[in-house]
Parts: structure tokens; sequence; C-alpha cells
């Protein structure tokens, strides 16, 4: 494992946003650049996501939970709107659906893999 701190800085300007692709289905309109990717996973755990207005993404479940901070824009999860600098803290197996009007871009920390319902 490296010892210098350059090599866990990630230029998050430099990143291109992709879209979000989960089994073979483009989530239209939700971007995604991923901070900390897991090698023993084959995932990212730590992720910048993007939201275009009136972008959605289905109702499904955390079975390790989430971590979320509003870094811009407004945010609708479960009927409770998040603003610019709110954080929600999903526990393990909870389930939302999230959406938003105005387009939004979050901080978002997962685990684990998420399950659509």
């Amino acid at each position: 494992m490296s010892t210098s701190i350059h090599d866990y800085i990630i230029k998050s300007n430099q990143l291109e946003w992709k879209p979000l692709v989960e089994n073979n289905f483009v989530n239209k309109g939700i971007y995604v650049k991923s901070l900390r990717y897991d090698k023993a996973t084959e995932r990212s755990k730590t992720i910048l996501i993007k939201f275009d207005p009136g972008a959605s993404y289905p109702y499904h479940n955390h079975p390790a939970g989430e971590e979320i901070f509003v870094l811009s824009g407004e945010v609708i999860i479960e009927n409770a709107t998040l603003f610019e600098g709110d954080y929600l803290y999903t526990p393990p197996n909870e389930k939302h659906s999230v959406r938003t009007e105005t387009g939004c871009v979050l901080l978002f920390s997962v685990p684990e893999e998420v399950e659509i319902e």
C-alpha cells in the first residue's frame, strides 16, 4: 500500500460525469464520478452523483446503509426534501426512492450495492 498522500487525492473537477449504469440499464438523467473504487468488491463506494432536473431513482433497499450529503440543489427522498448542506444517514435495510425537481449534486457513500425493489 502506498504511503504517499498524493496517491489518494482525487481531483473531482478533472473527472467527467458518466451515466449511471446498473445491470446494463442506463438511469436516464443520473450521472456519477467515482471518488473511491474498491478493488476487492469491484465497485465504487464513494461517489458524486448528479441528477438532472426531473430525474428519479426507483424504490430500493440499502443492505448496509448509506450516507448522503447534498452539495447543491434539492433532492426528495421519501417525501423529505433535503437542501444544500443537508446530510442523511440511511440505516441498513432501509428503503426509499429518490427524485429531484430542480436537479442536484450529492456526495454518496454506500458500503454495499443497492437492491432495486
